[in-house]
């Protein structure tokens, strides 16, 4: 039967693993903070490298977001614009970020911008991951501390559970905890078919700005839920969020 501090070696050695996995995630703060300084300077273009920089690594925030569609919107680019407000909204949903998508866009009526409670509670978890993911593992620390602490006096299993549940939690939190596959309509006109490929009937003919989530990828094609209806899109005429 292995030993308590044998248990515990391993159990600190996961813990350091998701800790370091999620410093890696935080690892261009600094740079952040110095476009923040390049973009309250004026310094437009040189914070843009930045901010795109981290944003194609995963690392953003919603007034990042914000900034990056000024920038955009600025030097006339309505379609990035478009789509980081877009991305913004999932932080952040609220009408005026919709009304600002339909001035870039020219539309009247913008679909896919829906979210339930529910959703709304997943991406309000999603945008304090971090903070979420630090305080379960702060917990995990006091738990293996404790352990430590009795040595070998906790010889039952009920007594590991705890740590356990929580190096679960932390890793589920860490790499599933993500807001639901969802598509920016960015190609002028876009078709919406009944089948991923070029003879499928077709469903709805849309302009830029529309919104779809994604089911599945199949080869070109995107399946996507249209309007509460499954329906198919063509990968080029869509960028994901």
């Amino acid at each position: 039967m292995p030993s308590l501090k044998s248990i515990f070696l391993a159990k600190l050695s996961i813990f350091f693993l998701l800790f370091l996995q999620s410093i890696h995630c935080q690892a261009n703060v600094p740079q952040l903070l110095v476009a923040d300084s390049l973009f309250q300077q004026r310094s437009y273009k040189e914070a843009m490298e930045i901010y795109q920089l981290n944003y194609q690594l995963g690392i953003y925030s919603p007034s990042m977001l914000l900034k990056m569609a000024f920038i955009s919107e600025g030097i006339g680019d309505n379609e990035n614009a478009t789509l980081y407000l877009s991305k913004y909204y999932d932080l952040s949903p609220n009408p005026q970020t919709i009304t600002k998508i339909k001035s870039l866009t020219g539309q009247n009526e913008l679909i896919g911008y829906e979210v339930s409670d529910g959703m709304r509670f997943v991406l309000f978890l999603v945008e304090y991951k971090e903070i979420i993911v630090a305080a379960l593992t702060l917990v995990l620390i006091m738990s293996l501390i404790f352990l430590w602490s009795k040595g070998k006096k906790l010889t039952e299993a009920r007594f590991y559970w705890p740590s356990v549940i929580l190096i679960t939690l932390i890793f589920a939190t860490n790499n599933f905890l993500q807001a639901p596959n969802a598509a920016l309509v960015t190609k002028s006109p876009t078709l919406i078919v009944s089948e991923p490929s070029a003879g499928g009937e077709l469903v709805d003919l849309v302009e830029p700005g529309h919104r779809v989530k994604i089911k599945a990828s199949k080869d070109i094609w995107y399946e996507v839920e249209w309007k509460e209806k499954i329906a198919y899109i063509r990968k080029d005429n869509v960028t994901r969020l």
